[in-house]
């Protein structure tokens, strides 16, 4: 058994990496890498030289090339820097072949000033990205000119709630390990995931913090600070970055005693992540509520009308359009007084989720459905229901205590799926009621070519996909456990 999930981690994990390391280099090598700036305001802004270092500058911070400019060559490879500087120079020329000889393109400005840069190659376009992908916060993390006395290391005391926390200084976050009332209450900031920046939408922001930051308008609370002042602020302080001492104003002085002055908001409405999650698991309770009792009951009826609306029912969600059938249901609410866009009443009105929540739920119930009763007319024609309906039990009985407990399984493996990818939303619903949840996040990031938000939800995906699996199976085992794993069959 723990060699069989240790096997499945170990592959889970590979087809992860293959699956990512593909995105990366088809994004960053077969697509044209100017159309990043279709959506740029800055650089429509530019023109003739500083047009050109813009488009370098960012095309290195995007990952796709290594870009020096002459200062910078002049820097790493003469030591008359004043001479090297002048263009046409002895000493500009040989630096200038230098960057050749290492395989770097050279290109010149308008004045004349020669540049370099150098398309990174498959392989590094891959290492790059895993180098950086996985972040551990230290003590060592701060490198601050102006705090040399800065004192490094952990310590474990009481956060501005009064709750225990392990806190650092010297790292990135000032809150290492802390507890409060958002699920799932026990937090930390020691291991962090590292996809880059978002471009050229939601521009410096780091594309994890922009599926999971809070949304809409940030909520004043009273807040202790930690210089002991008290007073109403949307901080979160469990979210406080160190900050350079160059950058402190005589705000952050007032409210904090160091330098963990860099904090995020809390906001009234939760983050896209959050809310597809919301929307998703609702509505695959709902479908299973609905699905399960009613593809019981076609199998128990088997042939007559009961079963023969059912099949009706199924046949009509499989050949309708979803998006023709969201918009039916979607006008038969508007009927009953529900909004048909979610931000008219917004997330504080429960009416604001009922017409995207039912559609999603109504849509998934025909497979489900479907399912069941397949499986348990299949299992009506097995020996041991045979042997039951002799023994004097009846179909009730029989259907309730025996098929069920076989039929179920093939759906209950399906259910760590439905409940995990519930995380990617609907595409459709979500765009239809303008739902700010991440149904619509990749394709907008593809449309956008939003490289570092495409591969982030890429790996997030992929990730929720392949280990669904794994936990589809492992629930199965303890459903029934006469079902065992075997790292040469599988299940049996």
């Amino acid at each position: 058994m723990k060699k069989y999930i240790i096997n499945r981690v170990i592959r889970s994990i590979l087809a992860i990496l293959l699956v990512v390391s593909i995105a990366i280099v088809m994004l960053f090598t077969m697509i044209s890498r100017t159309l990043v700036f279709e959506q740029d305001a800055t650089i429509k802004k530019l023109s003739g030289d500083k047009r050109t270092i813009y488009a370098y500058n960012k095309w290195e911070d995007l990952g796709y090339l290594d870009f020096e400019q002459m200062s910078a060559m002049c820097k790493e490879e003469s030591k008359d820097f004043g001479s090297c500087m002048i263009t046409g120079s002895d000493e500009n020329n040989r630096v200038v072949s230098l960057y050749k000889d290492k395989g770097y393109t050279i290109q010149y400005l308008n004045d004349g000033t020669p540049f370099a840069s150098r398309d990174y190659t498959a392989l590094e376009l891959i290492s790059k990205f895993y180098s950086r992908l996985i972040k551990i916060d230290n003590p060592t993390f701060v490198k601050d000119e102006d705090n040399k006395d800065l004192k490094r290391g952990y310590s474990i005391g009481l956060d501005h709630n009064n709750l225990p926390a392990i806190m650092c200084s010297g790292c990135e976050y000032q809150y290492q390990l802390y507890v409060d009332g958002k699920f799932p209450f026990i937090h930390q900031n020691i291991f962090r995931l590292d996809f880059g920046h978002s471009f050229p939408t939601s521009q410096g922001i780091p594309t994890i913090d922009v599926i999971s930051t809070g949304q809409g308008k940030t909520v004043n609370k009273q807040v202790k600070f930690p210089s002991g002042n008290v007073s109403k602020s949307a901080v979160d302080l469990h979210t406080c970055k160190y900050k350079a001492s160059s950058t402190l104003d005589h705000l952050d002085k007032n409210k904090f005693n160091n330098n963990y002055a860099n904090c995020q908001s809390n906001y009234d409405s939760p983050s896209m992540i959050s809310t597809s999650y919301m929307f998703g698991i609702l509505s695959i309770l709902l479908s299973y509520l609905i699905a399960l009792p009613a593809g019981m009951y076609m199998a128990r009826k088997k042939g007559k009308w009961q079963d023969k609306v059912g099949i009706a029912y199924i046949n009509f969600l499989i050949a309708v359009p979803s998006l023709a059938f969201i918009y039916f249901v979607k006008l038969l609410g508007q009927g009953f007084g529900l909004p048909d866009k979610f931000p008219q009443l917004g997330y504080g009105n429960i009416k604001s989720y009922i017409l995207p929540i039912l559609i999603l739920a109504l849509l998934q119930t025909a497979g489900l459905m479907t399912w069941i009763r397949r499986y348990m007319v299949d299992q009506s024609n097995a020996d041991y229901v045979k042997f039951a309906k002799a023994k004097g039990l009846s179909q009730r009985e029989i259907f309730n205590r025996h098929i069920l407990k076989n039929a179920i399984l093939p759906i209950v493996n399906g259910i760590p799926a439905s409940i995990i990818l519930a995380i990617s939303g609907s595409v459709i619903t979500e765009s239809v009621f303008a739902i700010p949840g991440m149904g619509k996040m990749l394709p907008d990031a593809i449309k956008s070519y939003n490289n570092n938000m495409v591969i982030t939800l890429t790996f997030i995906f992929t990730s929720l996909s392949i280990f669904s699996l794994l936990f589809g199976d492992l629930l199965m085992i303890f459903i029934d456990p006469r079902i065992q794993l075997s790292t040469k069959g599988g299940t049996r």
